[in-house]
């Protein structure tokens, strides 16, 4: 099974749903989720912020929260918060990260701060991948799907 399959399988046996929040991943996770059948039961929906803008306008994060980097876990928390609010799901994945070709914001190529929320807990992290555009945006959808099923795991 792949780790998609995992979490959608994880997620229905515990009767959970999940929405996802994206930047450097672009819809990537949601789409790993989408490609695996019966997902409807559980995937609520995902927002693609990939601006300051975006953030602060479709999630809601506010200027205090933008202004720590958007490459930061706390933003990556505070985003997995917002989509699971605003679409009504139990579980709440958040990426964003620089893949690429520059550093943005004092962050270097391949910084990524992923993040799962739940009532009970939030997980965040960041993660330092190596690649082009593909290879880090590909290890940060891994990751964080692979983090939410740990997530769930544990509750």
């Amino acid at each position: 099974m792949s780790p998609a399959e995992v979490l959608v399988t994880t997620l229905r046996q515990k009767g959970l749903t999940v929405a996802v929040a994206e930047s450097l991943t672009g819809g990537w996770v949601c789409g790993a989720l989408v490609s695996v059948p019966g997902s409807s039961d559980v995937l609520r929906g995902g927002v693609v912020a990939y601006t300051i803008e975006a953030k602060r306008i479709l999630l809601g994060l506010d200027d205090e929260v933008l202004a720590r980097g958007v490459v930061s876990e706390s933003v990556a928390g505070a985003m997995a918060r917002a989509v699971s609010g605003i679409l009504g799901a139990d579980i709440g994945i958040a990426t964003t990260g620089v893949a690429g070709p520059t550093p943005h914001e004092g962050a270097p190529v391949g910084q990524v701060c992923l993040g799962v929320w739940s009532p009970s807990a939030t997980c965040t992290w960041t993660l330092h991948c190596g690649g082009d555009r593909e290879a880090i945006r590909a290890a940060s959808v891994s990751a964080v799907i692979e983090g939410a099923r740990e997530l769930i795991d544990s509750m």
